[in-house]
């Protein structure tokens, strides 16, 4: 059984930083893509970054320059490292695999998700 678990949620200012980790456990392919997504209240999931077991990554455009994705193979987890955050960042943090190498940031597209973890940014 695949699982993912992601920590690293909090409160936070305006301008500052989180890091977000996402285990992931179970998953025996060797392709595969682990995004981050990110839903606010009243709003879709939007996704915010992927990478896959290449260690290629792709970022949506509101997030370039202020978000990281990387992972640690060894530690079976992928990070989200956050800096300049804004309130506009608020919204539960979902990380998300799917089984592949195509980086694609799609939520749909994925099979697999974690329970979220809060992220609040005060003004």
């Amino acid at each position: 059984e695949v699982q993912l678990v992601e920590s690293g949620g909090g409160l936070v200012q305006t301008g500052g930083s989180l890091r977000l980790s996402c285990v992931a456990s179970g998953f025996t392919g060797d392709d595969y893509i682990i995004g981050w997504f990110r839903q606010a209240p009243g709003k879709e999931r939007e996704g915010v970054a992927c990478i896959n077991s290449d260690g290629r990554t792709y970022y949506s455009d509101f997030v370039k320059g202020r978000f990281t994705i990387s992972s640690d193979n060894a530690k079976n987890t992928v990070y989200l490292q956050m800096n300049s955050l804004t309130p506009e960042d608020t919204a539960v943090y979902y990380c998300a695999l799917e089984p592949g190498w195509g980086l694609d940031i799609r939520a749909p597209l994925y099979d697999y998700w974690g329970q979220g973890t809060q992220v609040t940014v005060s003004s």
